[in-house]
């Protein structure tokens, strides 16, 4: 004990489940997300929320060794496993993300991607919560979609959607759009690698938004789409350059973008990314891996060519009219931070405005 502050064990934690999470629809609304989000980009710009992303990849040899993963060359996605850890703080909180992914748990009949956090008060950094992050992780990713709606499809009432992927992340998408931008979106064109998994996730939602959703076998209307957004675990570029016309492209996944739209929206469009330095240390995402094929990284060249950060498209007058606009995200520590709060306070009965002091009472009781 020092100070009079008693640091709590685990069993004086509360620990919310995702079936606790989930209990409460409103909790991940991608309206209420989409304004949390707001608040997180807000103190982003002013620098008081700040944090860092690790990610530990398993060795090529133990890949090879493991009986479960001997035949992950024949996936049709990336096998993907990784342990990331996302740090961040702002004034009131800390927290700490940790992912686990494998896409051969789907083997298993696991899901292929989990999240844990732990929130804390920032300066003790004593444990207030522990939460099961997955659905807050696909909720702070949908919400990239809304405020890249928001911000650079402003004027468009009749907005069409490509949409790369039909798991949680694809789903939270759908249901912020509609939350969000219901009214101005027409349709929701959804591709997977399976043409049943788009099939299911149109139909499950199809009754609940207010546009129209349907699964589409080939690229065939994505060049006449205004909004394209890559949320698969693709392993190879989904769509080929000459496909897609001057529409907006969100990439959340991996390598799913290809080498020539790139080029191009680099030479007369614009790249932004949430944080160049992240995804370029991540090194799995297309843009990344698009410099480090060429001997080079995107942190290292990535001013030079004119690499902005997404926060750049809150005044869209700073993006102008080029075209296309290509968006890499790699997931923001601080994004998990800011919801995975939202959640806490909501759970717990805390207020906005008492919450700064509350952290302490609440860890030290």
């Amino acid at each position: 004990m020092s100070g009079g502050i008693i640091s709590p064990s685990l069993s004086d934690i509360p620990c919310y489940s995702a079936a606790e999470i989930a209990r409460d629809r409103a909790l991940l609304d991608g309206k209420i997300v989409h304004a949390v989000a707001g608040k997180a980009w807000d103190d982003i710009a002013r620098g008081s929320a700040y944090g860092t992303k690790s990610v530990l990849s398993i060795t090529p040899e133990e890949i090879d060794r493991h009986p479960l993963i001997k035949d992950a060359g024949l996936l049709e996605e990336r096998l993907g496993w990784k342990l990331s850890c996302l740090s961040s703080v702002n004034c009131r909180y800390g927290a700490v993300k940790i992912v686990g992914a494998n896409a051969l748990n789907r083997q298993l009949g696991l899901p292929r991607s989990r999240s844990t956090i732990v929130l804390m008060d920032k300066f003790t950094l004593l444990p207030l919560c522990l939460l099961d992050g997955t659905d807050i992780s696909a909720a702070r990713t949908a919400s990239y979609a809304t405020l890249v709606l928001e911000r650079l499809l402003a004027p468009r009432r009749d907005v069409s959607v490509f949409l790369f992927g039909a798991g949680p992340i694809a789903e939270k998408i759908i249901l912020a759009l509609d939350r969000c931008h219901g009214e101005r979106v027409r349709e929701v064109l959804i591709r997977s690698r399976t043409v049943d998994s788009a099939i299911r996730l149109a139909r499950s939602l199809g009754e609940t938004v207010t546009f129209d959703i349907m699964p589409a076998r080939d690229n065939r209307d994505l060049g006449r789409c205004d909004f394209v957004i890559t949320a698969s675990n693709a392993k190879a570029p989904v769509f080929e350059a000459s496909e897609i016309g001057d529409a907006t492209v969100l990439h959340l996944g991996g390598d799913e973008t290809p080498p020539a739209h790139l080029e191009r929206a680099l030479r007369c469009g614009r790249v932004l990314c949430d944080d160049v330095a992240m995804v370029s240390r991540r090194g799995s995402q297309s843009l990344a891996l698009h410099f480090s094929r060429k001997g080079t990284t995107l942190e290292q060249l990535g001013s030079v060519l004119g690499i902005r950060p997404i926060t750049a498209i809150m005044d869209p007058s700073e993006i102008g009219q080029e075209k296309p606009v290509h968006i890499t995200c790699v997931g923001l520590p601080m994004l998990d931070l800011y919801v995975a709060a939202h959640v806490y306070e909501t759970l717990s009965g805390i207020t906005n405005d008492s919450a700064g002091e509350a952290t302490v009472a609440e860890a030290t009781h």
